[in-house]
């Protein structure tokens, strides 16, 4: 099991609080990826003095980058950037980005760093980071625990892993993005899967939250008044709190989780789980109630309409409510 217990030596430890920004050297940083967190990645990086190029497949993303950036047209416009940071769908979309003749493993000079803060597999860590290695370049592994809104307010919760060298030099970087900054050890594939297992926690939690606002609703009980009482007492975290709240609003759009996305992490912990023979019942069974949503038509909406699938259950009504900005 790796230890985040603070050791000035080891590659294993948990950072408090940012780095400061008069600590920053300034660099050329490249984002790939204009999804909502992409964009909020870029006006940080843009914010802290950078010089920031960004890169979408589409090119209206690219159009409608953060004031400040640079727009490139194709990847290799990005082989002037030191670090590279990408934050997009999925595997596919990963691969694609950094495989191939004109893949960031080709187009980047040795020595850059791509820093990764997608949610994807383990596996294709590992494969990517070779690829780099290849190349003389460095791949850190840094996908994030917090929605655009979190990137705005610069309150995410950051996973890193790869090379201790490697995480080194992206440091300060990644401590300007959050809160905190974990750094969770030399295999480049542990984030992910921290990452990974994080979201799943998330995922039961929405799910066991629906079926106990729904039991208050039809037992008579104002479910605004349980959940003050329950996250006032005994589930008094950040996911019971801000999930049960989009629950109660039926505040399912815009998504901060879409449901295909939540569907595909869900997914690869699953794989992982299979490929190291652990049981996990609980997490299939959730895989399988967003997978329901999909079937009913509810695929564009937030994952914490997992309650509004438990109210429909429940034979109650449920109704979705369009709010601003992402939770």
């Amino acid at each position: 099991m790796t230890s985040l217990v603070p050791k000035a030596t080891s590659s294993a430890a948990a950072i408090d609080g940012r780095g400061s920004q008069a600590d920053l050297l300034q660099r050329r940083i490249g984002v790939v990826g204009l999804g909502n967190m992409g964009m909020a990645f870029a006006a940080n990086f843009i914010a802290d003095g950078h010089q920031v190029m960004v890169w979408d497949r589409n090119p209206e993303h690219v159009a409608r980058r953060p004031t400040g950036a640079q727009g490139a047209a194709r990847l290799a416009d990005l082989a002037t950037c030191e670090v590279v940071a990408s934050s997009v769908t999925d595997d596919a979309a990963l691969r694609s980005v950094v495989l191939g003749d004109e893949g960031l493993a080709s187009v980047l000079p040795a020595g850059a760093a791509h820093v990764s803060m997608s949610t994807v597999s383990p596996e294709l860590s590992r494969e990517l980071a070779e690829v780099h290695a290849r190349h003389g370049q460095d791949y850190v592994a840094a996908p994030v625990l917090g929605n655009p809104d979190a990137v705005r307010a610069r309150k995410l919760f950051v996973l890193a892993s790869g090379g201790a060298a490697a995480v080194e030099r992206v440091r300060p970087l990644l401590e300007r993005l959050g809160q905190h900054l974990f750094v969770i050890g030399e295999d480049v594939a542990a984030a992910n899967l921290l990452k990974l297992a994080s979201n799943v926690l998330t995922a039961l939690t929405l799910e066991s939250m629906g079926e106990v606002l729904a039991l208050l609703r039809k037992g008579g009980i104002d479910p605004r008044v349980g959940f003050e009482v329950l996250t006032n007492s005994m589930f008094d975290s950040r996911v019971h709190r801000i999930y049960g709240e989009k629950i109660l609003d039926e505040a399912y759009i815009p998504p901060g989780m879409a449901v295909p996305l939540a569907i595909k992490d869900l997914r690869l912990a699953l794989a992982e789980a299979e490929r190291h023979a652990v049981p996990m019942p609980a997490a299939s069974l959730v895989h399988d109630r967003l997978v329901a949503m999909v079937a009913r038509g509810l695929a564009d909406l937030d994952w914490s309409a997992l309650g509004l699938l438990a109210a429909r259950d429940a034979g109650l009504d449920g109704s979705v409510a369009v709010h601003d900005g992402d939770d």
